[in-house]
C-alpha cells in the first residue's frame, strides 16, 4: 500500500492556509467559526503532526495580553473543531489530540495544501521540463489570495512567501528550458518590478530579454537592479548574477540553448548493479520520509557526496524505507545500486568487516578477482576512483558505527549515500556532512492500514484494527507480524490476539512468529546485547520503574548508592542513542511500551529489586511531599519534605501523575498515595483521586499500618464529600475515629468527626452533622481543619434555613482557608459564600464573590470550583432576568462537571433547560 492520498477523492476532507484558512469535503467548505478557531485551526496546520504548545496558542491567538480566560477560550476552539472533524469525518483519519504541553493535529500531510505544494516542488525536480512545468502550476494554482488572510496577524507563516516564490521560479526556469522565453518577457518584467531584489528573478528576466534577442535590454536589466542593490541595501549582485551578466556582456552564445547534463556511462565489460532487496509489500505511512529523502537528492551539495542516514529503534522500518525509495529512484542512478547487509546488529553473525564488503563492491563493479588490491585502504583507493564520476546509489544497511562505513563512502557528488543504523551515527555528520532522519512510530491510520492489508482487505473491523494497533505501539515490525498471524486465519483470532497482547504478561510472546526470525523480542535482545556493560546496568534499572517516563534525576536515586545528575543524564543518553529510550524534552525520557516491556524482563531480581523500588519510592516521597506543601497546609504526620528540593508544585504533579500512580499501584505505598490527595484536592478528578486512594488504602490494610489505613478512608471521605457522596462514607468515618481513640491521636480524632459529620450533612441528618462538626471544633487541631469544619458548618445550617446564620461561619472559613493558603478550598469557600448572598437577595454582594470565586478557580486551574463559580454567577444573572447570561455561565459549569464527573452536572442542566426555553 502507498499510503499517498488520492487527490481525486471527493470524499476526503482538504485543509487550505494558502489563503483564508478553510477545510473542504466534496468541494464545499466546512463552518470552522470565527477568527479565534481559525487562528487555532491555522497553527495545527503549519505544524502537522507536532505538538503545538499551548503557550505558542496564546501567543498566536492574543499576544502579549490575553484574556484571564484564554486557556479555556482554547479549549472551547478545540472542542468544536473536533465535533466538526467528527461530523465530516467520522472515521477519525483526522483529529486533534491533546499532548503536553499543547495539542497535536494528526492528519495525512498530503491533504494539507501547503505540503501539496512543497511535494509537487520536490518531486517536480526529477521530472522531464514539460512535466515539471505542469506540476508547478498546479502548485501555484494552490494559492488562493494572501495567505493567512482571515486569521491574526500575530499568526504568520513567512516561510509560505518563500515557498511560493520557490515555486514560481522553478517554473519560469521549467518554461525557459521548454524555449518559451519570448511568452516569459511580460510576466517577468512584472516580477522585476513588484520584487525588485530577487536575483533568481532578475536572472530569469535578463536570460529571457538575451534569448529573445535584446541583449541591450538584458544589460539594462541587470544594471537597473545593481544600481537599487546598491543603493539601497548596501550589496553586490550575488555571483551567478554576476557571472550571467559577463556571459550576456561577452555575447556568449551557448546562453541560447539550455545545456544537458552528460551521462558518465559505465566501463566496457562492467555490469551495472542492480543489488537492491525487493521493495516491501504493505508499507505505509512514510510519506514525509520519502518526501524529506526526495528533497534531499534534489538538493546541490557541491563536490561532496550526499549522505543519507536513517536511524530508528529496532522494528522501526528502516530498511523498507530506505528500499523502497531507492527502489523508487534507481531510475535516476543509471549507473546502478549497489546494497550492503553490514550485519551491525546480527542476531548470530558478527559485524561486516568493511574490507569484505570493499572486495565484494569491487568484484561487482567488474575488477577482476587477481586484481582485488589486498591491502584494505587501497581497496577502498580503487573503490573511490570506480565511482568518481558515476551515478550510482550505495545502501549500506544496519550499520554498526560511524567506523564501519567510512571507507565505503564513495567519491565525488553524483553518487548517493543511504545508510540504515539502530544508533544515531553522529560521527558521520562530523565527518562526512551527513543528514539524519529518525524515524519515529506509525500514526495510527497507517498502522492499521497495514495490518488490514496484511490480514486481508476489510476482514476486520475498525475497531479491533485500531485496538491492535494500539497495543503494537504502531511499531511497524509488531504490525507485521500482527498483519502475518491473523493472515488466512478465522476473524475470531483476532480477539484471541488482542487478549494475548493486552496481557503485559504475554505480549511480547505473541509478537513472535514460529519458524521464523521475525518476533519483536529478538530484535530488542540483539540491540540490548550490544549495549556496554554500564548501559545494559542502566537498562535493567529501568526495568524496575513502573511509569510511562523518567528524568535524569530518577535514575539518579535509583543507582546504589545514589549517583550524580549529570551522569545519570549521560546514561540515558546512551540508550537514547541507541533508540532505547527517546528524550521528548531536556531530562524527559520515555520507553516505548514493547521496549519497556523487554526491559522488565531483563530487570533486577528478589532483593536487588525490592531494594531500588524503595529507593525509587523514597525519591518520589521526598519531592512529592516537598511539593504538596507548596498546595496547602498538611495536617497528617508524614515528613518527607527536602528543603533541597525546588519544584513548581502543580506542574510537578500534572506532570508526575501517571508515574506517581503506577507507582502506588505496584507498591501499594499509602505514604505516597495520600500525598497525592494532597494534590487531587486542589486538582480534583474522580477517577484519578478515587483510584489512587483505593489503591493506597489497600495497600495500608494489607500492610497493617493502621495510622496509613485511618488518613486513607480519611481520603476517600474527602472524595466523595466533594463530589456530593458524602452521605456514603459514614462507616469509613467510624473507623477513622476508632483507630484515632486506639493511637490517641487528637488531629485524626477530629478529620474523623468531621468526616463523619459530613456523612451525617449527606444523609440529611443535619443536627447529628453540627453535633460532630462541633466535636471536631472542640478539639482544637489544626486551623486548616478549622476552616473545613466552619466551611461546613456553614453549609448545614444553609440546608437547615438558617442562610443569615450561615454567613459569619462561611466569612469565618475564607479567612482561615487564606490565612493558611488553602487556595483550593479558599476558592470553593468563596463561591459558597456567593451562594448565601444569593439566598439572601443580597445579589450584587453575591456576583462580587462570585466572580471572586472564578478567577481564584482559573487562576490556580480549580474545575470544580470554577464549575460552582460559574452555576452561582448564573443564578445571579437569572434573579436579574439576564437569561442569556445565565445560560452562557451554566453551560459552560456544565462543560466542566461534566469533565470532573460532578453529580452537580444533572442539577444545572435542569436549570438550563429551564431558562432555555425563555431565551
Amino acid at each position: 500500500m502507498s499510503g499517498e492520498t488520492d487527490e481525486d477523492d471527493p470524499a476526503v476532507i482538504r485543509f487550505g492556509v494558502l489563503g483564508p484558512v478553510q477545510a473542504v469535503v466534496n468541494g464545499e467548505p466546512v463552518p470552522l467559526g470565527g477568527p479565534g478557531v481559525r487562528g487555532l485551526l491555522a497553527m495545527l496546520l503549519l505544524r502537522p503532526n507536532e505538538v503545538v504548545p499551548v503557550e505558542d496558542i496564546l501567543d498566536g491567538l492574543w499576544g502579549e495580553d490575553p484574556p484571564l480566560t484564554a486557556r479555556t477560550i482554547v479549549q472551547n476552539y478545540v472542542s468544536r473543531l473536533r465535533r466538526q472533524l467528527r461530523l465530516v469525518d467520522p472515521s477519525g483519519s483526522v483529529w486533534i489530540d491533546t499532548r503536553l504541553p499543547g495539542y497535536q493535529l494528526t492528519v495525512d500531510e498530503g491533504l494539507i495544501d501547503v505540503s501539496r505544494a512543497t511535494s509537487l516542488l520536490t518531486r517536480s525536480r526529477h521530472e522531464h521540463p514539460v512535466r515539471r512545468a505542469e506540476m508547478l502550476r498546479e502548485a501555484l494554482s494552490l494559492w488562493r489570495g494572501p495567505v493567512l488572510a482571515d486569521v491574526s496577524h500575530r499568526i504568520s507563516a513567512p516561510e509560505l512567501e518563500d515557498l511560493r516564490f520557490a515555486v514560481l521560479e522553478a517554473r519560469i526556469e521549467a518554461d525557459l528550458e521548454l524555449g518559451r522565453h519570448a511568452e516569459l518577457i511580460g510576466e517577468l518584467s512584472t516580477y522585476a518590478e513588484a520584487y525588485p531584489f530577487r536575483e533568481q528573478m532578475i536572472a530569469h528576466y535578463v536570460l529571457a530579454l538575451y534569448r529573445t534577442g535584446r541583449r541591450a535590454d538584458a544589460l539594462e536589466a541587470y544594471q537597473r537592479f545593481a544600481r537599487r542593490a546598491a543603493e539601497d541595501l548596501g550589496i553586490d549582485a550575488g555571483p551567478a548574477l554576476r557571472e550571467l551578466h559577463e556571459r550576456v556582456l561577452q555575447d556568449d552564445s551557448t546562453l541560447l540553448v539550455p545545456a544537458s547534463v552528460p551521462v558518465v556511462p559505465p566501463k566496457v565489460g562492467v555490469l551495472t548493479p542492480a543489488q537492491l532487496p525487493p521493495a516491501p509489500g504493505g508499507f505505509d505511512g512514510r510519506e514525509r520520509e520519502l518526501a524529506w529523502l526526495d528533497g534531499l537528492l534534489a538538493e546541490d551539495v557541491g563536490e561532496a557526496t550526499p549522505v543519507a542516514v536513517i536511524s530508528g529503534p529496532a522494528g522501526i522500518g528502516k530498511t523498507a524505507l530506505a528500499t523502497l525509495w531507492g527502489r523508487r529512484v534507481a531510475a535516476q542512478f543509471p549507473d546502478g545500486q549497489l546494497f550492503a547487509g553490514l550485519r551491525g546488529f546480527h542476531p548470530q553473525h558478527a559485524p561486516l568487516d568493511p574490507g569484505e564488503v570493499l572486495t565484494q563492491f569491487l568484484l561487482t563493479l567488474g575488477v577482476p578477482p587477481g586484481e582485488v588490491p589486498v591491502d584494505r585502504d587501497d581497496r577502498a583507493a580503487l573503490y573511490r576512483s570506480l565511482l568518481a564520476h558515476r551515478r550510482v546509489l550505495v545502501m549500506l544497511d544496519d550499520a554498526r558505527d560511524s567506523e564501519q562505513v567510512r571507507l565505503l563512502l564513495p567519491g565525488g557528488s553524483r553518487a548517493f549515500v543511504l545508510i540504515t543504523s539502530r544508533v544515531r551515527l553522529e560521527g558521520m555528520v562530523a565527518r562526512s556532512g551527513a543528514r539524519l532522519l529518525e524515524l519515529d512510530m506509525l500514526a495510527v491510520s497507517a498502522a492499521v492500514r497495514i495490518i488490514d492489508a496484511m490480514a486481508g482487505p476489510g476482514r476486520i473491523d475498525r475497531e479491533r484494527l485500531e485496538r491492535l494497533a494500539m497495543l503494537c505501539g504502531c511499531l511497524p515490525l509488531a504490525l507485521r507480524i500482527v498483519g502475518a498471524r491473523l493472515a488466512a486465519r478465522q476473524d475470531w483470532l483476532a480477539d484471541e490476539l488482542i487478549a494475548e497482547l493486552a496481557d503485559e504478561r504475554t505480549r511480547l510472546s505473541a509478537l513472535d512468529i514460529e519458524r521464523s526470525n521475525l518476533s519483536v523480542r529478538a530484535a530488542l535482545d540483539v540491540t540490548y546485547r550490544r549495549l556496554g556493560e554500564s548501559a545494559a546496568a542502566t537498562f535493567r534499572l529501568l526495568g524496575v520503574i513502573p511509569g510511562p517516563w523518567l528524568g535524569a534525576s530518577v535514575l539518579a536515586a535509583l543507582r546504589s548508592p545514589p549517583g550524580d545528575l549529570a551522569d545519570a543524564r549521560r546514561s540515558l543518553r546512551v540508550l537514547a542513542d541507541a533508540f532505547l529510550v527517546t528524550e521528548t524534552r531536556r531530562d524527559v525520557f520515555v520507553m516505548h511500551d514493547l521496549v519497556r516491556l523487554h526491559a522488565r524482563e531483563s530487570a533486577l531480581r528478589g532483593e536487588e529489586r525490592a531494594a531500588a523500588l524503595d529507593r525509587l519510592v523514597t525519591y518520589y516521597l521526598r519531592v512529592a511531599d516537598s511539593a504538596r506543601r507548596q498546595l496547602r497546609p498538611v495536617v497528617d504526620a508524614l515528613s518527607f519534605a527536602d528543603d533541597a528540593v525546588e519544584v513548581d508544585a502543580l506542574a510537578w504533579f500534572e506532570e508526575e501523575w501517571p508515574n506517581i500512580v503506577a507507582l502506588v499501584e505496584e507498591t501499594g505505598d499509602w505514604r505516597l498515595a495520600r500525598m497525592a490527595h494532597d494534590f487531587r484536592a486542589v486538582r480534583s478528578t474522580w477517577d484519578d483521586w478515587i483510584s489512587i486512594v483505593q489503591r493506597g488504602l489497600q495497600g495500608a490494610v494489607a500492610a497493617g499500618e493502621t495510622v496509613g489505613e485511618a488518613w486513607m478512608l480519611q481520603s476517600r471521605c474527602a472524595v466523595y464529600a466533594r463530589f456530593g457522596r458524602a452521605g456514603e462514607t459514614a462507616e469509613d468515618a467510624e473507623r477513622v475515629l476508632e483507630i484515632a481513640a486506639e493511637l490517641g491521636d487528637t488531629r485524626l480524632a477530629a478529620v474523623g468527626h468531621d468526616a463523619l459529620a459530613s456523612a451525617y450533612f449527606g444523609q440529611k441528618r443535619f443536627e447529628e452533622a453540627l453535633g460532630e462538626y462541633e466535636k471536631a471544633l472542640s478539639l482544637d487541631a489544626h486551623p486548616a481543619i478549622e476552616a473545613h469544619v466552619r466551611n461546613n458548618v456553614a453549609q448545614v445550617l444553609r440546608e437547615l434555613g438558617r442562610s443569615r446564620d450561615a454567613v459569619e461561619p462561611q466569612r469565618r472559613a475564607v479567612a482561615l482557608y487564606q490565612e493558611v493558603g488553602e487556595t483550593g478550598f479558599a476558592a470553593l469557600a468563596v463561591g459558597n459564600l456567593a451562594e448565601l448572598y444569593a439566598d439572601l437577595g443580597l445579589a450584587d454582594e453575591a456576583e462580587a464573590r462570585a466572580r471572586e470565586a472564578i478567577e481564584l478557580s482559573v487562576r490556580s486551574g480549580l474545575v470544580l470550583s470554577e464549575a460552582f463559580g460559574r452555576e452561582i454567577l448564573g443564578r445571579v444573572h437569572r434573579s436579574r432576568n439576564a437569561n442569556f447570561a445565565a445560560l452562557q455561565q451554566w453551560e459552560r459549569a456544565l462543560e466542566l462537571y461534566t469533565q470532573v464527573r460532578s453529580t452537580r452536572a444533572d442539577q444545572v442542566r435542569v436549570l438550563i433547560d429551564e431558562v432555555g426555553k425563555s431565551v
